[in-house]
């Protein structure tokens, strides 16, 4: 928590580091010409105590301000931009198989054929045999590249002898 704001959940609250026990004691004496100071005095520094907290949460907010958009910056660096179109074969990554999770069983699901594409990233799909449509959000897909991976694969084989 220190390390996004700056400061410690303490110091959020109280406006000062946390002394521990053993601390205290050699503090005594400065306790004692605190306590028998001047009341105006005690005042107008307590006044500033509270503008110097105020001022150290308003840095704390700007802190954890700039460490969500560093967080979010470095998460959205980490997508990846997909771009489909109605007529693709595309993959759906299967969430519900972590409850039932096995060594060699595929995280994705499919083939299916995208019908339409919508503005906000949502796919619709349908199965290939043309019975079943629902609407999916795009981070769960990936093309399907079994076309593509054979034809490779065939001029591979040619080009080795």
């Amino acid at each position: 928590m220190k390390t996004s704001l700056g400061l410690s959940p303490f110091q959020m609250v109280y406006g000062k580091a946390c002394h521990l026990p053993i601390e205290m004691e050699h503090k005594a004496l400065w306790a004692l010409k605190f306590l028998n100071s001047d009341p105006h005095e005690t005042q107008s520094k307590r006044r500033n105590q509270l503008l110097e907290l105020e001022e150290m949460r308003l840095h704390a907010y700007d802190s954890s301000r700039n460490y969500k958009e560093k967080v979010k910056f470095y998460h959205d660096k980490k997508l990846i931009k997909r771009v489909f179109t109605p007529g693709q074969q595309v993959l759906l990554f299967n969430s519900r198989l972590k409850l039932f999770r096995g060594k060699l069983k595929s995280k994705w699901s499919g083939p299916f054929v995208i019908k339409q594409v919508y503005p906000n990233k949502a796919v619709e799909l349908e199965t290939i045999d043309k019975k079943r449509n629902w609407v999916v959000n795009g981070q769960r897909l990936k093309h399907y590249l079994r076309g593509e991976v054979e034809q490779f694969s065939t001029v591979l084989m040619l080009v080795d002898p």
